[in-house]
């Protein structure tokens, strides 16, 4: 069974309820789909992260760009700062999702 990650901090920078955030999400990456321009798939990609009011458009206008591409993308590998605990080198989560 796969390890998924508990969300860290629903209700505060995302919604709890999962069918809210599925809405909030998609209508960020409609948004950014009707506005996006077709000029290639990039290799890698540099997303704020934050509140979804805040971050929400600017992120979906970076992912939405991976769209051509989803069928053939096997990798995601994602790097974040550490916000709670000074950390020195790297650390890495459990989790499978």
């Amino acid at each position: 069974m796969p390890r998924i990650r508990p969300p860290a901090v629903a209700d505060m920078f995302y919604p709890a309820d999962a069918q809210e955030l599925q809405e909030m999400v998609s209508g960020y990456l409609r948004e950014a789909a009707q506005n996006a321009e077709a000029d290639g798939v990039p290799k890698a990609l540099i997303v704020p992260h934050a509140g979804y009011v805040y971050s929400g458009p600017v992120a979906a206008s970076a992912y939405v760009r991976l769209l051509p591409a989803r069928r053939k993308i096997r990798r995601v590998v994602l790097l974040g700062p550490s916000h709670r605990v000074p950390l020195l080198g790297l650390a890495s989560s459990s989790a499978d999702a």
